[in-house]
Order: structure tokens, then C-alpha cells, then sequence
């Protein structure tokens, strides 16, 4: 009898396994792959990896403008994608000695509840039936897809398959102008490849702030990459080495299609059934206090929860509000208002609270300063001085929310978590001095000219 069983090895999942070990609870990891799950397996770092390759790739083609003459650059495949299974591997086999630092049992096998405080695990050894005092679900996600394009890892592939091109397509369409798919489409324009973005609504990044939505798009059309925005492809037509992809009246023929529509809850033939817990769409209902679905002692975190962002540190959060709910019984409930979102393209987009829109729906009265990092002398000297940094402040209130679309963003955001989490004032963020020169100068002033004494 385990003191929590975990059914899951992503984010949320191994976050919970080694969090208990802070309590000296007794953990039981059921996993059917390395742990990791999708984002180090075939997420967020393999394609963070391949966003660096591409990142290096498009320094070395800009050298001669910082005087050092290397030619054009020419990427080996094949070693790039070494160097991305290397990452991976490295950091599965750092968190597969950690876990076994932290003493905890993992199980090898694809898991389901079967009744409360019940996993049956099928292993390759027969089945297997690990009982817990509790047990947290965090069986992740997996990528959609739409009708008409039906997935077949050649022709029409996910991200799943992508990360593992054994050679780089030619020309590409992408399906989703989200997160994902504009990620893919800054790393591939960079690698030479032809890219066609489709997004239905009205902006890429749709839900995100639409002046960071707008620069974006600008800077990765001036790089190549084709957006057609507000436009909902039919079926595509697949050929023996090509496929078509209509729109309208026009067609598009590419060498694949990536889809990239987001991503949907593995809660599916786990066994949920067996329980109290309520579903919704698929997505599992909890308190969010303390991650307890409706099922007493039975847990559930990362992205099959319901309502909450489909993120890895998200997962982290979770399972450490879980983890402690069950240990001492006090909630610890995540702070969603102040999770940062960021979007690892070049240029990068962060946000963090809440947009302008989102404001304005919850009634509440906001303003919002910009500046730009096109007089920021660091990002002058690196030549990335493109983008601006935002900071949403109430009408003489705290800071609700802020942007930060430019060089190194997903780093900068943080020091503007801390502003929306503790709810500071735009006067209080701005007494703070900022090295010179630095990339958070641009922070610095647009906090400086939101308290209303702006310097430059």
C-alpha cells in the first residue's frame, strides 16, 4: 500500500513522485514511457532544442553584420537532430536517477484505475495491481487534428512526428496559428523551408494580446513565413508525395502538413469510470483548491484538468498543490492569475495576468504603457531591438497584467509575474533600479512611464 500511487510520468505526474518525498510519503510511478512524458519526450524541450538550432543557424547568417564573415550557414540534419536526441536523453536519464534518488517504485506499464485507491498496471511481465491511500491521474494529452486531415506521420503529421523529421521539408503548411504551430513555422522559416501558416480566427495566437499577436506576425512574415489568417481549410488531398490543402477558392500544394490545433485530454480508457470523478469534454473537474476531483483521495493534474492552462510548469504547480493537500491536508492552491505563457519563436512572446480584453470583461478599468525595444541600447548592440514590453495596471491600481514581445521575453516576463502575483503598484515595480545596459531596461521604463514619470 502506497501513500499516493501516480498514474502518469509527464510534468505533473513526476512533479507529484518526487514533491512527496518532501513528507516521506511512499510513491508508486506507473508510466508506459521513459519518464518525461510529452514535453521532454516530444515537447517543449526537444522543440525548444531545434528553436536553438534554428536560432544559431539565423545568428550565423547575420554574422556579417557584426563585421565577422562566415558565409552562409548550412544546417546537417542529421547532426542537429543527434544533438536533439542527446537533450533528451541526457535529462530523461537525469530525472530517471532522481526519482530513484527520491526512492520512488516506478512501474513500467500502461496504468488504469479500477475503483477507488486502485491501479491496475499492464506490464510486460502480466498485470500488476499497485493500491494507494491515494492516487493522482496525470495521463497528459495528445495532439489534435481535424476533419479532412486524418494522421498518417508522413503526408499529415503532428508535432509528435515532426520532432523527428529524418530530413527538412520543403515546403510546409501548418494547420493553427497557436503557440505551436507558430513556434514550428519561426523554425523552419529559418531553415530554409517554404511555410504556409492557416489560422481560422481572426489573429495568430488567438486569446493573446493582439498588438504582441500583430508584431509577430510581422516580423516572422518579413522572415518568409505566408499567414493566412481567418481562413478554414477543407479536406486536404493527399497524393503519393504531395498533398493539396484548399481554402476557398484556392489550393496550396505542399510537400506535408503539420497540424497543429491543439492539444487534447488522455482521459480515455483510464479507468475514470470506475470513479466519482466528474468529466467534462473530457477534462477532468477538480477543486481547485487542492486538485481533489469529486472522488475522495483521488487526485488529478497537468493538462486533463479542466479549465486551466495545458502548460508544464502549470503541471508542476498542480502537483505540488496536490501533493500537499494530501499530505497535510491544508490547501495550497495555484496562483493562475500570475502563470507566465510564453511562445519560444523568434522573436519570443511572453505574457503574463491578464490582456487588455480579458480586463475589460471582468469590468475591470485598465491602462496600458508600452515601450519599445527599439531604444534599448543592449538590444541595439545584439541587433534584436524589435518588439516592446506592455505593462496593464489598473486605473490607479495594481498591475494586472503585462507583455513583453522581444529578445530573451520568456526570461524578462518573470520579473513581471512577481508585479501581477503580489499585485504591486506601477509607482512600487518602477523604484527598482535596472542595469545599463540590459534587455529589462525596456521593463524598466515602461513600469517608469506606467507610474507616470517616464524617463526616455
Amino acid at each position: 500500500m502506497y501513500d499516493i500511487v501516480v498514474v502518469g510520468g509527464g510534468p505533473g505526474g513526476y512533479a507529484a513522485a518526487l514533491y512527496a518525498h518532501n513528507f516521506g510519503l511512499s510513491v508508486g510511478l506507473v508510466t508506459d514511457e521513459p519518464p518525461g512524458g510529452t514535453c521532454l519526450l516530444r515537447g517543449c524541450i526537444p522543440a525548444k532544442q531545434w528553436l536553438h538550432i534554428a536560432e544559431v543557424m539565423s545568428v550565423v547568417r547575420h554574422s556579417a553584420d557584426f563585421g565577422v564573415l562566415a558565409g552562409e550557414p548550412e544546417l546537417d540534419w542529421q547532426a542537429a537532430l543527434a544533438r536533439k536526441n542527446k537533450t533528451v536523453e541526457t535529462l530523461v536519464k537525469g530525472l530517471s536517477g532522481l526519482l530513484a534518488q527520491r526512492n520512488v517504485d516506478v512501474v513500467t506499464g500502461r496504468g488504469r484505475l479500477d475503483g477507488p485507491g486502485k491501479v491496475v498496471v499492464d506490464t510486460e511481465d502480466g498485470t500488476r495491481v499497485l493500491e494507494g491511500r491515494n492516487v493522482v491521474l496525470a495521463t497528459g494529452s495528445h495532439a489534435r487534428t481535424i476533419p479532412g486531415y486524418e494522421i498518417d506521420g508522413t503526408r499529415i503529421v503532428t508535432s509528435d512526428h515532426a520532432l523527428d523529421w529524418p530530413s527538412r521539408p520543403e515546403r510546409v503548411a501548418i494547420i493553427g496559428g497557436g503557440v505551436i504551430g507558430c513556434e514550428f513555422a519561426s523554425m523552419l522559416v529559418d531553415f530554409g523551408s517554404q511555410v504556409t501558416v492557416f489560422e481560422v480566427m481572426d489573429q495568430i495566437l488567438p486569446g493573446s494580446d493582439p498588438d504582441a499577436a500583430r508584431q509577430l506576425q510581422r516580423q516572422l512574415s518579413r522572415r518568409g513565413v505566408d499567414f493566412r489568417v481567418g481562413v478554414a481549410v477543407e479536406p486536404a488531398k493527399v497524393g503519393p508525395s504531395t498533398v493539396v490543402v484548399p481554402w476557398g477558392d484556392e489550393t496550396l500544394e505542399v510537400d506535408v502538413v503539420l497540424v497543429a490545433v491543439g492539444r487534447g485530454p488522455n482521459t480515455e480508457d483510464v479507468g475514470l469510470e470506475t470513479t466519482a470523478a466528474e468529466v467534462e469534454h473530457g477534462f477532468v473537474r477538480v477543486d481547485p483548491e487542492t486538485m481533489q476531483t469529486a472522488e475522495p483521495n483521488l487526485y488529478a493534474v497537468g493538462d486533463i484538468v479542466a479549465a486551466t492552462p495545458q502548460l508544464a510548469h502549470v503541471g508542476f504547480a498542480e502537483a505540488i498543490a496536490a501533493v500537499t493537500h494530501i499530505a497535510t491536508g491544508t490547501p495550497a492552491p495555484v496562483d493562475y492569475r500570475a502563470i507566465p505563457r510564453v511562445t519560444y519563436t523568434h522573436p519570443e512572446v511572453a505574457e503574463v495576468g491578464l490582456t487588455e480584453a480579458q480586463a475589460a470583461e471582468q469590468g475591470i478599468d485598465v491602462e496600458a504603457t508600452k515601450h519599445a525595444f527599439n531604444g534599448v541600447g543592449r538590444a541595439i548592440i545584439t541587433g534584436q531591438n524589435q518588439g516592446f514590453a506592455k505593462v496593464i495596471a489598473e486605473r490607479d491600481g495594481p498591475i494586472v497584467g503585462a507583455v513583453v514581445v522581444g529578445p530573451a521575453a520568456g526570461e524578462l516576463i518573470h520579473e513581471l509575474m512577481y508585479s501581477v502575483g503580489w499585485e504591486a503598484l506601477p509607482e512600487e515595480a518602477a523604484a527598482f533600479i535596472h542595469a545599463h545596459p540590459s534587455l529589462s531596461e525596456a521593463v524598466g521604463e515602461t513600469l517608469l512611464s506606467a507610474a507616470g514619470h517616464g524617463l526616455h
